[in-house]
């Protein structure tokens, strides 16, 4: 009789709701799983041959399992363009060397690509001591093929390798990572040279997150950044940059400065931020700072080898004297930018007196990610003579220059084309240009090609 009372669109309901409790179910059991099989496999990972042993389960089981977890993982990760490369050329060299700021995802990229290496992280207190006065040890419990995370944090482990790669040339026997490029580019060029490939990984593109499904606005885009870590864990990105400043960037420097000064290296860089985009001029930081333009060309190198600021040179061949010969600014991270102006929200960007040039800077880093992606170099300049004519972006590509204009403007107007026209009348070999803005239309007017930031990759 209660049966017959009940609709079939009741009936419908509850089968969708009995699903929706199996599902959850499931999707619980699993993270409880995968939880404790990545504790037991990071412990392991962690320990010595002879102790991990004694770990409560098999470690070839955890060790398969992990594996196709991390297949499992992957399809909900971000891809990164760059793997392709990376891939290539661990068939091509015993070592591959990934090197790029903080958080940019370097070890995610290396266990994803290579699931069955081994895998040592240098920034582990123990293991760092193991390696460094034992490294043949070392090598004894982490057999190849190998990742070894941080390897800047210990580069008397490169003269090692060298013996081992030849002695035993494997294709890719090696995955190097390190975010700190003076050291470590030092020690690669005394002990490596010829034996590894380099990469450089910065933080996510416009078209990865598009290509991951994540379609953002421009202002959003700005002020939450690319750091893979706020995207997969879904991070209030204010926050999450207030902590990477604090804890990644103090740290570094704390090893590569005297910790006296670190109070005025803070300042120097908000004061950078306040000229992001800009030609940069040290000795107006210096009057601001009251620190000397030596000092603060020091500190320059320093962001630049943590690989937080890039510098882009002007383009002067032929030109003589009549081109500004300062390099330009950017911060590799847009997010960070916005934390050290005080940006907050999104809202925030829109009315912002720097909006112009934090979209330049946006659109010029992400330029850089798509060439290196690739494994090239990013061939960039910018053009400004004394008299203001001024051109964003030169990119030399196959023996010709390609003007590109940056515009934060969402509706063209020709006006927007006279720094791109001026260079045209005065280089012969400009076949192509660019404009790219926030518009969304797509269009050529002559030989100039009018089109959405989140297309400029195609440029590249």
């Amino acid at each position: 009789m209660f049966l017959s009372q009940i609709s079939f669109k009741q009936i419908n309901k509850y089968i969708s709701d009995l699903k929706v409790v199996i599902i959850f179910n499931f999707w619980l059991a699993w993270y409880f799983l995968v939880s404790f099989f990545e504790r037991v496999e990071a412990i392991r990972n962690n320990l010595p041959n002879e102790l991990s042993k004694h770990l409560p389960m098999n470690h070839k089981y955890i060790h398969t399992y992990f594996k196709l977890h991390l297949k499992f993982v992957y399809l909900y990760m971000i891809k990164r363009e760059i793997q392709k490369e990376l891939i290539n050329l661990s068939r091509e060299y015993p070592v591959v060397t990934i090197t790029g700021p903080r958080q940019a995802g370097k070890t995610t990229l290396a266990k994803l690509t290579f699931p069955d290496y081994s895998y040592c992280n240098l920034e582990h207190p123990e293991i760092r001591e193991i390696a460094r006065n034992d490294p043949n040890a070392l090598f004894q419990m982490f057999k190849t093929p190998l990742i070894i995370d941080e390897i800047q944090r210990l580069p008397l482990l490169l003269s090692y390798i060298q013996v081992l790669v030849d002695e035993n040339p494997v294709k890719g026997n090696f995955i190097l990572t390190g975010s700190h490029q003076l050291s470590l580019n030092e020690a690669v060029s005394q002990s490596l040279a010829g034996r590894t490939a380099l990469l450089r990984l910065l933080p996510l593109s416009i078209n990865e997150l598009a290509t991951a499904g994540i379609s953002i606005k421009r202002d959003e885009l700005i002020s939450t950044g690319f750091l893979p870590g706020v995207y997969n864990n879904k991070l209030n990105s204010y926050k999450a940059y207030r902590n990477y400043f604090q804890t990644y960037v103090e740290r570094d420097l704390k090893q590569l400065i005297k910790v006296r000064e670190l109070l005025h290296f803070e300042n120097f860089m908000r004061l950078l931020a306040g000229r992001v985009g800009q030609v940069l001029n040290l000795h107006s930081i210096s009057n601001d700072l009251g620190v000397s333009s030596t000092t603060l060309s020091q500190w320059l190198s320093v962001l630049e080898a943590s690989f937080l600021v890039i510098r882009i040179f002007p383009y002067y061949e032929n030109f003589g004297k009549r081109i500004i010969k300062s390099p330009k600014l950017f911060f590799t991270e847009t997010g960070l930018v916005s934390y050290l102006l005080g940006i907050e929200k999104p809202e925030q960007v829109t009315s912002h007196p720097l909006m112009g040039q934090l979209f330049e800077n946006m659109v010029v880093v992400d330029a850089i990610k798509s060439r290196m992606n690739k494994g090239e170099d990013h061939n960039m300049f910018f053009f400004r003579d004394n008299n203001q004519n001024e051109v964003d972006i030169i990119y030399k590509h196959k023996g010709h220059l390609i003007p590109i204009e940056i515009k934060s403007a969402m509706t063209f107007n020709d006006n927007l084309l006279t720094g791109i026209r001026y260079f045209q009348r005065t280089v012969p070999n400009t076949d192509k240009a660019y404009l790219i803005y926030s518009g969304e239309l797509s269009f050529s007017k002559g030989n100039i090609e009018v089109i959405n930031f989140n297309n400029s990759h195609k440029i590249f």
